[in-house]
């Protein structure tokens, strides 16, 4: 009885591994090619469970990459002014707005700011990150522990560095690329 129980636990703990693994990889659908983007969930657990709240419920789906600086970073998930889909779409105003959630709290982790690290976009203000987030063209070690990196690229950085990239100053995108979807796998 006692192995049986034994075996039970190991088979639900890794079942369970298993399923939880899966829910921390995304599918950003782009139109040069799918990228897989893996969570952390153990180093920033809101940043991710926004993330996947807004990509799951399709709000990422047409949001435009608003800024974008080569060798730095390309930033969208402006899901108000940003959604080329909306209504509300306006390019100008696209890095202004969020989503009609509250404003996550900083959550600064270890993680370094290195090739394909996606982290939370904010303002001046370190607890102002909402749905904005960027991916790292190249390491960035000077927003280290300034913002809340919360996944990495792992498949796919080759598609991220096709974005049309901005004015080189500002990093505006006069016409941008956007996501075409961005779904849990």
């Amino acid at each position: 009885m006692k192995k049986k129980l034994c075996l039970f636990i190991l088979i639900f703990s890794l079942v369970s591994t298993n399923i939880f693994a899966k829910n921390n990889f995304m599918i950003l659908k782009l139109t040069y090619g799918e990228v897989e983007i893996e969570l952390y969930p153990e180093k920033a657990p809101n940043h991710v469970k926004r993330f996947k709240e807004l990509a799951d419920s399709g709000k990422y789906d047409g949001v435009v990459f608003h800024r974008v600086i080569d060798g730095f970073m390309a930033q969208t998930g402006d899901v108000k002014f940003g959604n080329s889909s909306n209504s509300e779409f306006n390019l100008s105003l696209a890095g202004t707005g969020g989503s009609d959630l509250p404003n996550l709290k900083a959550e600064f982790t270890d993680i370094p700011h290195t090739r394909g690290v996606l982290s939370a976009a904010r303002s001046a203000d370190p607890n102002s990150a909402n749905s904005q987030f960027f991916i790292c063209f190249e390491s960035a070690p000077h927003l280290d522990r300034q913002y809340s990196a919360f996944g990495k690229v792992i498949k796919g950085m080759e598609f991220i560095d096709k974005i049309k990239k901005g004015d080189p100053n500002t990093g505006a995108v006069s016409d941008p690329d956007k996501i075409i979807s961005l779904k849990s796998k």
